[in-house]
């Protein structure tokens, strides 16, 4: 197509060929090919000229639009990884969402007000890639994700505390160790059938035989905890203004769990993706939080 426009505009195959920037043989293979494929001639060839016969000016006028249509959508995909605007899709696990990961999107969408974020919490599927499938930009995970076709980056850290309520502990008394555990009315999130815990400089694993109380919200579980209902390894961000309050006690520190990013290739992420990560990364820098503040 670009070579038939350009010999509609020099009238020649090699001013065509200088424009193009091909051989003149090579405009010559293009315009037959073209000719072939439509089953009409397009070009009338005589020792002195080359014109456009009337199906080849119709035809060189589409092409003229076709491509004048590409180089546009081109420029504008160009302009959408390099301009920090449009729409983000973002996916993550509730809990993320609804504590501190969503106080730093919330944040990012202040910050820059042209980039239209969707957050969707909940509904993170198991292949590592399903989130691209769903038309998710990104999505947060604290499991380990390995994936060609994918790209991850490392967040931060996040703390966890197992804890229980004074009310508790006055009644049913404080577990000295991790074995002890199996004696307390355990609060479990939705899926977890043990927990990673250090105590004394040793990591213990503790079994859940039995949850009193599940559910598939930290924020629920907390609920539960302040209330004396049993113990329950809690994100220390969320728990913190209560351990500080006196509402709740520090038993064990829990294993930190790794808070990820996964997108599409790192070659081809527009620059909102990357802006957006950048973001979080320095939100959790600037607002840390260490098992060593409830202490």
């Amino acid at each position: 197509m670009r070579s038939l426009v350009a010999v509609a505009d020099t009238g020649s195959f090699l001013g065509a060929a200088e424009v193009v920037r091909v051989s003149v043989s090579s405009v010559s293979r293009h315009i037959a090919a073209l000719e072939s494929d439509l089953g009409v001639r397009l070009v009338n060839r005589t020792a002195r000229s080359v014109t456009l016969t009337e199906d080849g000016r119709r035809h060189s006028a589409f092409a003229r639009r076709v491509l004048a249509e590409i180089e546009y959508e081109e420029r504008n995909l160009a302009q959408a990884h390099s301009v920090l605007s449009g729409e983000l899709s973002i996916v993550c696990p509730k809990w993320l969402g609804s504590l501190d990961l969503g106080d730093a999107i919330a944040d990012f969408s202040v910050v820059h007000p042209e980039v239209d974020v969707r957050l969707t919490l909940g509904g993170v599927q198991d292949r590592a890639y399903g989130f691209l499938d769903d038309g998710f930009d990104i999505s947060f995970q604290t499991r380990p994700l390995r994936d060609s076709r994918i790209a991850a980056r490392r967040i931060a850290e996040l703390p966890f505390v197992l804890c229980a309520s004074p009310v508790y502990l006055n009644e049913h008394g404080r577990p000295g160790t991790v074995q002890e555990l199996a004696q307390h009315a355990c609060l479990a999130h939705d899926h977890e059938v043990y927990w990673r815990l250090r105590s004394t400089g040793t990591d213990h694993v503790h079994r859940i035989v039995r949850s009193s109380f599940t559910t598939n919200s930290y924020l629920a579980l907390h609920k539960a905890v302040v209330r004396g209902r049993g113990v329950a390894l809690l994100p220390l961000r969320s728990a913190r203004a209560a351990i500080a309050a006196g509402d709740l006690e520090v038993l064990f520190h829990g294993r930190e769990r790794v808070l990820c990013a996964v997108h599409g290739a790192r070659e081809t992420a527009p620059r909102k993706v990357n802006a957006l990560l950048d973001f979080v990364g320095q939100w959790f820098d600037d607002n840390p939080v260490s098992p060593d503040m409830c202490c």
